[in-house]
């Protein structure tokens, strides 16, 4: 997030970075200035007017509502606060109006592979409707968090991970369980790719499936999408219509994108866009995109934008 501010040229006066009692009190450099790193307390958002936070849905729950209270609008980057009908669900190039409509002061950033899927949707959505949504998403490493990318490496150069969070070895393997599996064999990543689909889109009887694996891939998330369209769309059409949609790459037939190729990039690649032999009222299209960004760090920047306060700002907390 640090990164994505100074690179957008974010204005800020002053930075407030938060963290945990045992980083307290050290320092970081951000815009060639030291920054003393605090813990949380009670009145240290009083002088923030934004405040990013990502460090787990059990500390949004606390210290957003906190936060908010004290006058600063949070962008979160934890699944709390998503599914409240009181928060907005925010993909700027989507529904970016409504960062406006945050009845407790906090609007949510989604899901690292809802965020990348939606942006396409919404694209296909505009010229020829959504009837039916179905994925497989390839999933890294790096979305289980340091420890994941650290098993990854471990187990490549030969040993075990300390403390992997899979459930399985993850070196030359692929693991279709991403979060909890429910009673009814859904997985948490598959639940919250639907649910969050239709929040975003404002579409709550849309048809959204999804199986969701991890892969041996340290960054970037790649989505198979099936599109069921209300109205037929050709390939040049399609193209044409994800060419349009602002945040969207689109690649030639020989260029599909790969995460090691967007690594790095704030847009949503596609590529192996077709349209399916037996139904031509479907399409099948190749997705990728850096989860870190995009996925993460640069949609809460881009919804800071969008919130227009910086500018004034006394104070970021992140």
């Amino acid at each position: 997030m640090l990164r994505v501010l100074e690179e957008r040229a974010l204005p800020v006066e002053e930075l407030v970075p938060l963290a945990s009692e045992r980083s307290a009190g050290t320092s970081l450099v951000w815009r060639g200035r030291e920054w003393a790193v605090q813990s949380p307390r009670a009145g240290v958002f009083e002088e923030c007017d934004l405040a990013l936070f990502s460090a787990g849905a059990a500390l949004s729950r606390e210290w957003a509502p906190r936060a908010a209270a004290e006058g600063a609008v949070v962008v979160d980057n934890s699944s709390a606060w998503r599914m409240d009908a009181d928060v907005p669900l925010v993909v700027p190039e989507v529904n970016g109006a409504a960062v406006h409509e945050r009845p407790k002061g906090i609007v949510a950033n989604p899901n690292c592979s809802t965020i990348q899927m939606v942006v396409v949707l919404e694209a296909i959505r505009r010229v020829a409707g959504l009837a039916r949504v179905l994925t497989t998403t390839f999933q890294s490493v790096s979305g289980a968090g340091q420890r994941g990318v650290e098993a990854l490496r471990a187990e490549l150069a030969g040993g075990e991970a300390a403390a992997s969070p899979f459930v399985a070895p993850i070196a030359g393997n692929v693991i279709p369980f991403i979060g909890p599996r429910g009673a009814n064999g859904w997985n948490e990543e598959e639940e919250k790719m639907r649910a969050e689909t239709r929040k975003i889109l404002a579409a709550p009887a849309l048809a959204v499936s999804a199986t969701c694996a991890r892969v041996p891939v340290e960054i970037g998330h790649s989505l198979a999408l099936m599109v069921e369209t209300r109205r037929p769309l050709d390939g040049a059409a399609a193209r044409a219509a994800l060419a349009a949609m602002p945040g969207v790459v689109v690649h030639g037939d020989d260029d599909d994108p790969h995460p090691l190729g967007v690594a790095g990039s704030d847009e949503v690649h596609v590529g192996h866009v077709r349209v399916d032999p037996d139904r031509p009222d479907v399409l099948h299209l190749w997705v990728v995109a850096d989860n870190l960004r995009k996925g993460a760090a640069t949609n809460a920047v881009q919804i800071a934008e969008l919130l227009g306060q910086p500018a004034r700002a006394r104070g970021t907390g992140v």
